[in-house]
């Protein structure tokens, strides 16, 4: 239905484009025939023809522009479906020839008990990574058919934060001292499935695209507004800023999808700014302050 929708206006256009061009194709026959008697009666005729042939001119350029910027958009979202594509593959691929190489190992050689304890934990690894993977592919198509799981409930926004951050930590498997907590007490009533979702996504790409010792900050305090800032800042090498609108499409990533050093889809951040205009907030990318990196600033009504 989504891609009907998006197809019925450039259609549209383009009959209103052919429409106009046989217009003008027969007007410009009956100016020739008018245009020998100017003179004559009929040069009131000949002159309405004229405007409205004019008229027509402009809206078929306008026309014509419109196409293009639609054909233009159409590439560019071909191109970063081809990315996704290409990004979803290797994301399949990797855990399942990881997990089959374990399960082949395990099978055709004696190994000893600590070797079988390591592997399963690597293959329970790789299955958590594919978990994630389609759980992210699900929460995007929900999110075009505006379906909404879970009860409102209020949420102690500390607590969900730090539960985030120690998730994050365990599927790194870094230190839990990586990511830095200074909070405030804040409640926000929502569904709390959203607000992990925006959250672990947020913290699990700071983390991911962190310096090569990983330093991420969460801050999170009560404005005078009545509104909840939550921060997450990293030290990685930053966003451009020309980039910082863009990151939040579907399927955007920066660079060519073969030539990127972390996994992804690029559906992360469009599920977290969709998620975050449902619950009436805003979304922000600065950079960090006193050195490298890069800030999410999510702003969230309060009860």
């Amino acid at each position: 239905m989504p891609l009907r929708r998006s197809l019925r206006f450039p259609i549209t256009l383009a009959i209103v484009m052919i429409v106009l061009l046989v217009v003008l194709t027969v007007g410009w026959v009956l100016l020739a025939v008018f245009g020998a008697l100017e003179n004559a009666p009929n040069a009131a005729l000949y002159w309405t023809l004229l405007s409205v042939g004019t008229t027509f001119i402009v809206l078929l350029v306008v026309g014509v522009v419109l196409y293009l910027v639609l054909s233009i958009k159409a590439i560019n979202l071909t191109r970063r479906q081809s990315n996704f594509i290409d990004s979803v593959t290797h994301e399949l691929k990797s855990p399942i020839a990881s997990m089959k190489l374990y399960l082949q190992t395990l099978n055709r050689h004696q190994v000893g008990h600590q070797e079988q304890i390591d592997f399963y934990r690597f293959m329970l690894e790789d299955l958590e990574r594919l978990d994630r993977l389609i759980n992210q592919m699900l929460s995007a198509g929900q999110l075009e058919t505006d379906r909404a799981d879970g009860e409102v409930v209020n949420i102690d926004m500390a607590d969900l934060l730090q539960e985030c951050a120690y998730t994050v930590c365990l599927s790194y498997r870094v230190p839990a001292d990586t990511i830095r907590l200074d909070t405030e007490p804040c409640v926000i009533r929502a569904r709390r499935v959203d607000l992990e979702i925006i959250f672990r996504n947020l913290i699990d790409n700071a983390v991911k695209y962190a310096g090569t010792i990983p330093e991420v900050e969460i801050t999170l305090q009560a404005n005078c507004d009545g509104r909840i800032i939550a921060r997450i800042g990293d030290n990685g090498r930053g966003i451009p800023p020309p980039m910082r609108r863009k990151i939040f499409g579907r399927f955007v990533r920066l660079g060519m999808e073969l030539q990127r050093e972390r996994p992804g889809t690029g559906l992360g951040l469009y599920i977290v700014r969709t998620l975050v205009k449902r619950l009436g907030g805003r979304i922000k990318v600065r950079d960090r302050e006193g050195g490298t990196g890069t800030v999410f600033e999510v702003q969230l009504p309060s009860p």
